[in-house]
Order: structure tokens, then sequence, then C-alpha cells
């Protein structure tokens, strides 16, 4: 990333700050002056040229101040994001925000940071500033307890913007002889980095001199200095600074209008590009068109062929590792311990580097090939995704598509930009469906569907998929007007071409809107016609398993108990046989509502948060606020002989899910059916509560985040299942038998 300082494995992934950011070094006086700007004014763009280490330096002081912010500092990476469209989503995304409806992402942001005190960190704004300057001031006039803090080559040039200006280090004088404080900062970093080369290296006496002037001759630059100490392994001090001289001295030609410091880094990465092999270069060329991290699986893939041999790139990778060219990343919090993910090793380029690569490889007339074998790849991860989606891997699925998230956007946006590859974009946003929906992004999803279905009207089998799979997000987003043109859309079309299977997807998500439109009679002949489709054509995966439940839902609404409890019985069978969890955690909710139904409140109970944990694992907003809401009727109910049920609890929960309502769309769909549980929990707390502990109950409930609202759901903060504890994924109450018991 531009800005970065120091190209070693310990940088920070998007999301919450680390407590501290390690390998700083110097920079106490800007440290000291950014603290200051941060304590008194709500917007501070640190500014400066690439490689001069805005972003280490931003990181350090944003993890010193994070702690005067109740909700914690918070880190976006923007070099990834090409899409001032999509800034909004990844701020979203950075934040761990779920939002499931129509709306536009910064008006979620400002109402989901409402009340709340946080720091923000922006990080690389340059290409995106305009956008960058909007969100900034809207969301510090919407959000009073927020504070922004972005890196940029620029400022963004909006009022209330505090500047500070990173220079470069300073690179002299040197004082070896004396105590290590006395050098200066350039040269501090050079030992630093040479110690990780050369864990012997020291300045003395002897060297001093020669690295103070290699330093000042790269202009005290970080990453100039940084890519200079990593030559150790083959050169010495007064060998890497002649060279250097030598490189410079044929740059006299070059462009005048380039700033000196501009020209320095140029050289200092050109020169790194020079010590490298053929291949090698090659590599670093082709590695340029990833936008976000890669594994060695993409880089083999993308990247060998025509000069790089398949069984040498590991080797080559090896190398530009040990140069700093390209980084070995740390795992996100939550992954192993070691610094792996469950994934393997993954491998990044700061931004300065690849944009240096992306030169090399338009020069060679490279890109436009390279780019085809990067999205070529990218719907291979889409389609892998898919299947495996069906399938006891489904929680490692979701991960690793989460990581590929940058280069899936990137390869749609070279789908929807190249002629001729739109069918291909309509292909990949709909194969993605199980990420849209499955983890929490419809509206990432619904963006990019309207954006291949508008570019080609052709009635492809890909444009069949795009559309239903819109009409399935519009649906949840509770946007029938949107949802049923492209379902009837899709219809017609499969008619029309004989596409059985795209027949079967369509009637099934017209159920579903059926269902949620309170039509259980019509939206059960909708679903038994979809899975006589889905048998005739031998489809069976998540989507099948869900289209049961619904029509179990649907029997279940209409007074049905012996239907629906055979379909949920098929569906958890069906579970259980594939290790299938997404579609389980969702029959679990109606398994849960069917044991209320029959008056049976420990098993659904059991049931109902299990639902939620499942859920909560795939960050699937829908499946947790149904359960949540669920279970706060469930607390209504009496605990055992003499034991009342707790109305409070219940307000709670319901105050929970409400807020988890307005990030999914409308409550319950708008729709009276799936309203049911909660009119009924809600009757019930009327009537057993004072008017004011109703409401004050219901309020505590709203302040709960997402992660405290499942916490309590699954029984924390004091509740029978005590503090922090949540049911594992042990035996469940089998299914309930069918009962004449009335509720």
């Amino acid at each position: 990333m531009d800005g970065e300082s120091t190209p070693r494995p310990d940088r920070p992934v998007p999301g919450r700050l680390p407590a501290e950011v390690t390998s700083f070094v110097g920079r106490r006086r800007e440290l000291t002056e950014l603290a200051l700007l941060l304590a008194g004014h709500r917007l501070v763009t640190v500014t400066g040229p690439g490689g001069v280490g805005k972003s280490r330096l931003a990181l350090r002081a944003a993890a010193r101040a994070a702690g005067a912010f109740p909700d914690g500092g918070w880190l976006v990476e923007l070099a990834p994001v090409r899409d001032g469209r999509l800034l909004g989503h990844a701020v979203l995304e950075a934040l761990r925000l779920t939002d499931g409806t129509a709306r536009a992402p910064l008006e979620v942001l400002a109402e989901q940071l409402a009340g709340r005190r946080l720091l923000l960190v922006l990080d690389g704004c340059e290409h995106l500033a305009e956008a960058c300057a909007e969100l900034a001031v809207a969301l510090l006039r919407a959000v009073p307890g927020l504070r922004v803090l972005a890196t940029s080559r620029v400022a963004l040039r909006t009022a209330g913007e505090h500047l500070l200006t990173l220079a470069p280090l300073s690179a002299g004088p040197v004082e070896p002889d004396g105590p290590t404080a006395v050098l200066p900062d350039a040269v501090r970093l050079f030992a630093d980095r040479a110690r990780a080369v050369l864990p012997s290296f020291e300045v003395t006496a002897a060297n001093a001199g020669a690295i103070a002037r290699l330093c000042r001759r790269l202009d005290g630059i970080p990453l100039a200095v940084e890519l200079a100490a990593g030559r150790l392994r083959a050169l010495s001090v007064e060998q890497i600074g002649a060279r250097l001289d030598d490189r410079f001295r044929l740059l006299t030609g070059g462009d005048p209008a380039a700033l000196p410091r501009h020209r320095t880094l140029r050289t200092a990465i050109g020169w790194s590009h020079e010590l490298c092999t053929m291949q090698e270069r090659l590599l670093w060329a082709r590695l340029a068109v990833f936008a976000g991290d890669f594994d060695l699986d993409a880089a083999e893939y993308v990247c060998t062929g025509e000069g790089v041999d398949p069984d040498e790139l590991l080797d080559h990778l090896t190398e530009l590792v040990a140069k700093s060219v390209v980084l070995r990343v740390g795992a996100p919090p939550g992954r192993q311990a070691d610094g792996e993910s469950p994934h393997g090793v993954r491998f990044r380029l700061l931004d300065t580097v690849r944009e240096y690569g992306l030169q090399w490889l338009r020069a060679g007339g490279e890109e436009p090939r390279l780019l085809r074998r990067h999205r070529d790849w990218y719907l291979g991860v889409a389609t892998w995704g898919e299947v495996e989606w069906f399938g006891p891997r489904q929680a490692e699925t979701a991960e690793r598509t989460a990581l590929a998230h940058a280069d899936l956007r990137a390869a749609l946006e070279f789908s929807l930009a190249e002629p001729g590859e739109e069918q291909i974009a309509l292909l990949m946003a709909g194969t993605l469906w199980f990420y849209w929906v499955g983890c929490g992004h419809l509206g990432e999803g619904r963006y990019w569907l309207e954006r291949a279905l508008a570019l080609d009207a052709e009635p492809t089998e890909a444009r069949a998929k795009a559309l239903w799979v819109t009409g399935y997000t519009a649906t949840l987003q509770g946007d029938l007007a949107a949802a049923r043109p492209a379902l009837e859309e899709c219809r017609h079309q499969a008619l029309t071409t004989g596409d059985d299977r795209a027949l079967a997807y369509a009637v099934h998500r017209q159920g579903c809107a059926a269902l949620i439109d309170d039509e259980p009679a019509r939206a059960t002949e909708l679903f038994e016609e979809a899975l006589w489709h889905y048998r005739a054509v031998g489809e069976l995966n998540s989507n099948v398993l869900m289209a049961m439940f619904e029509l179990a839902l649907a029997h279940l609404f209409q007074g049905d108990r012996e239907s629906g409890g055979l379909w949920l019985g098929q569906v958890r069978e069906l579970c259980e046989e594939h290790g299938e969890q997404w579609a389980y955690a969702y029959g679990l909710y109606a398994l849960a509502y069917s044991h209320w139904l029959n008056g049976e409140i420990r098993p659904a109970r059991t049931l109902a948060r299990e639902s939620v944990r499942l859920n909560h694992l795939f960050n699937d907003l829908l499946g947790i606020v149904l359960a949540i809401d669920l279970l706060a009727l469930l607390e209504t109910e009496p605990a055992g002989p003499g034991q009342p049920g707790d109305l409070r609890e219940a307000r709670v929960l319901q105050g929970a899910a409400h807020r988890i309502w307005r990030a999914v769309g409308k409550p319950f769909f708008g729709s009276r059916t799936f309203n049911g549980p909660h009119r009924a929990c809600e009757e019930r707390a009327v009537a057993g509560l004072t008017e004011q502990e109703f409401t004050d109950f219901f309020a505590t409930g709203t302040r709960l985040g997402l992660d405290a609202a499942v916490h309590r759901a699954l029984g924390g903060d004091g509740r029978p299942d005590g503090p922090g504890r949540r049911p594992g994924p042990g035996p469940l109450p089998p299914a309930p038998r069918p009962s004449p018991v009335g509720r």
C-alpha cells in the first residue's frame, strides 16, 4: 500500500486496529504532532509521496489513540477499491457491519454508527479522493462521535480537514560511537531492516558514513531505504551505494517534470527491478494484476507460462519476498497463531511496487492477457465456491471467498468493461449468489447483477441465472417491486428457451415472494412446482433444501403441522447427510417454531439458539433476526411449573431484533404471517409489564450491537447458559411430531 514504509509480514488487515503497530522506527515528532491533531480535530489527513511512510505513521497514531474511543479504531484499506461507488461497501465490510437492504451504504453507515464513538482510518485515498471527501463529510455530519484519519498522496480538500504533510526521514549527521538515539531516523531504519537480512549487522565507525550517504542519496524515503537494505545479503553498503550512484546517473535524462523524491523512489524500485532475474521481473509484472492478497495457487495459474516455468514459480516468488518486493501477509484476527490462514500462506504487493509492475506489464503488451487469466481464475473461485457451498466446507468456503473479495470485484469490473465479456459478467455475478445471500452482501450483489443485466439482453443461461439471483436478493431485501419483474422475466425466458433448471429457480423464488407477501397457499403451489422441476433436472443443493424449508413454513403458516413436520424432517435428514449448515440453520428455525406450536418450549429454545449460532457463523442477518425474535416469544413461556416467563428479557430481545431488522430491510418483510411470533410476544409483554418497563427494556435491546445481541440470545449476561457460553453443535432434539395441541 502506498505510504507503507515497512514491507514486513505484520501488516494489519482491514477491520479493528491492533493494540500496537510493530516495526516502527523514528517519527517521534510527527507521531506527537499527529496525536495532537487527532485530539483536537475530527478530520486529519496525512499526506506525502509514495513510500514516505504515511500508512505506518497513521496506524501507529491510531493504535495509540484508539483507547479514547469506546467503539475502537477501525482500518479501511482502499488500495483494492477501484470504483468510488463501492467505497461505502468497503467501509461497511471493514467495520464488520452487514446490511441487506436496498438503501445506499452511506445511509446505512450513518444509521448504524449513530451514537457511537470511534476512529476510522481511511488508508490510501488518493485514487478515490473525491469519494472519500464526500463520505468523510457526510459521516462526520451524521455521527458526532466519529473521527476520521486519512492517508493520501493528495489532500481531500474538504472543509474541516487538517493536514500533516510527512517529509522523508532525516539522514544525517551520524555519531556511531554515541548512544543509538543519536542516529538519524533513516540510518536507524536501514540498520533495523539490515538486521532482518544479517542479524549481526551494526552501525559502526567504519560503515556509518557510507550508510548516511546512501540514505541521503535515497532522500530518506523509507521504502527506498528498506529496498536498499534488502540488498545486504549479496552486497556491502559501499557496493550498494556505488551501484545506486550508477543508476542515478542513468536517470539524468529522465522526466524533468518529476519531483526529485518521486524520481528517487522510482529509481530505488527500478534498481530493485534491475537486480531481479528476467523471470523474477516477469513474475513481478504479472503479480501486479492482483488487486488484493493472493495465494500460491492463484499466482501459479495466472502468472506461469511464456517465460515463467510453473515448476520454478515458487523459487522466483520466494526471491521476490526476500527482496521485499512481495510481502508475506499475516493472518487476520482469529486465524492461526503462526501467521498463516487455514487456506495457506498469502502474499501481496505494496501499492507503489504494484504500480511499477503494471507499467512493465503494459509496456510488454501482456496486460489484456493477464487480466483475462486473472478473471478466469476468480471465475473458478466463484464456481468452486458455489459447488462447495453445498457440503461440510461451507464455513471454509465463506472465508475463502471473503479473502478473494477484492479480486472478485476486479474480475467483475474487467468483465463489465471489456467488450465481449458481458456474458461472463452475468455468469460470475450470478454464480456468487451464495456469497451475496449467505454471507451478508446483498447490496453489493445487486449492484453487480444489475450492472451486468443492463449490458446484455441476450436470453442465455447466464442471463437467466443472473435474473433469478437478482429476484432472490431483491426479495430478501423486501423489494418485491424489483423482485417480481426479474423473476417473471426469468420464468418467461426459461419457458421460451426450454431451460428447465432456470424455470425451477424462477418458480422457487416466486414462491418466496408469495410467502412473504402473505400468500402461503399460493407459495405452497409454487414451492411444490419448483421441487418437481428440481427433481426432474436432478438438482440437489442448498437452494433445493431452502425450497423444502420454505414449503414447510408455508404449511405451518396455514396450520398444517403434519405436512410441515414431514418436510422439515426431510430437510434435516438431507442437511445432516451432506454436512450442510446454512440451510440447516433455517431448518432449525422452522423446527423451533413447530415445537413452539406443539407446546414444547425447551427443545424449541435449544433449536432456535442453535439457529442463531449457525447463522452468526455466516453473518446471515435474516437467519439471526428471525431466530432471535422467536427466542423473544419463547422467553414469555413458563420456564417450568410455578416459573413464569421472563417478559423483561423478551422485550430486550425484541429490541435487539428491531435493530437488526433495520439492517435487513422491512421488519418481517412487511409480512403479517412472519410477524406472528413478534406480535404474540408483544401482546404478552403489554399485558404483563408496566408501560415504563415495556419501553425501557426494549430500548436496552436496541443498544446491543450484533455480536452482543447474539451473545444475549444464546444465554449470555447471566442468562441460564452462563455468561459468554454458546451452545455447541451437540445433539439436538428430534423433529417434532404432529400434535393436536393448539396455541
